[in-house]
């Protein structure tokens, strides 16, 4: 198969006209997401670098999108490198135009959009709600929602034409249970929960699933960061949920590429955890 790569502009405008063609000859591609087109927003790094991975191992064509640019074309390159078809596009999905040049630079550069793992997102603000600077809380309702929602409104197009597709938006234990102290980022993620619901209502006739991955204790650098301990330093245990450990990407991702695949063609509209039971209890 024939196809380009390259480094989209820091707009997140796809410049396919400037990238090298490279011809990908590796024989008939083989897994559950063979010849489907992903997108995987904050790809760069922990669970999405996770799940950027298993997608071109199940055949996908992956285009990470992030606001790191070295960081992003790295890890296209090396998803290249390891056989793969990925591009990078860096774009700020809190940017409505960024968040469309994404889904546009998928479509010019594969031919079409049948799935998109909505993962970018952060924690801003710290400390109980009286306290929170106005900043902090517009800080976290951008990164964590609004930016799902500007996915959403330019993926769906793109997969509704290509006969249809699956989405899903990272909504952490966030948007199941409160967390002290993260109040911003908790209402949040709970509007994530019922933003995938109701996109999922609206397109379940047009063939687009929309589900929601809550994701618990994860080691990935926001994790480390929480809790303030180094990359390669053992973590704390044993970890705050039932089954007291930590997940690492890898097993997220795993799900996640269930949820992509036809596999899972009656699973919508759907707040699903993989928490080790945190939110069981």
């Amino acid at each position: 198969m024939l196809h380009r790569t390259g480094v989209a502009g820091q707009a997140g405008l796809a410049q396919p006209r400037n990238a090298s063609p490279v011809l990908c000859d590796h024989g008939p591609v083989a897994g559950r997401l063979a010849a489907k087109v992903v997108i995987v927003t904050g790809g760069a790094s922990g669970i999405g670098w996770a799940v950027a991975r298993r997608a071109v191992a199940e055949g996908a064509a992956v285009v990470i999108g992030g606001r790191r640019p070295q960081a992003g074309a790295e890890a296209a390159a090396r998803l290249r490198a390891e056989g793969g078809q990925a591009l990078f596009t860096a774009a700020d999905v809190t940017v409505e135009r960024d968040a469309r040049g994404l889904v546009e630079a998928a479509v010019s550069e594969f031919g079409r959009l049948d799935g998109a793992v909505n993962n970018a997102g952060g924690v801003n603000a710290g400390g109980p709600v009286h306290a929170t600077e106005d900043a902090a809380w517009q800080a976290d309702l951008a990164q964590n929602l609004t930016s799902v929602f500007y996915c959403l409104k330019y993926q769906i197009p793109a997969m509704a034409a290509a006969g249809g597709g699956s989405v899903i938006n990272n909504a952490s234990i966030g948007g199941a249970r409160g967390i002290p102290g993260m109040a911003g980022y908790v209402a949040a993620k709970h509007g994530v929960v019922g933003l995938t619901r109701s996109a999922a209502l609206e397109n379940a006739g047009r063939g687009v699933r929309v589900n929601a991955l809550v994701t618990g204790n994860v080691d990935t650098p926001l994790y480390r960061r929480l809790l303030g301990v180094a990359p390669g330093d053992p973590l704390p245990g044993p970890a705050p949920n039932p089954s007291g450990r930590v997940a690492s990407p890898e097993e997220i991702a795993a799900f996640a590429v269930f949820l992509l695949s036809d596999e899972a063609a009656f699973i919508t509209g759907a707040a699903l955890a993989a928490d080790g039971g945190s939110t069981a209890q």
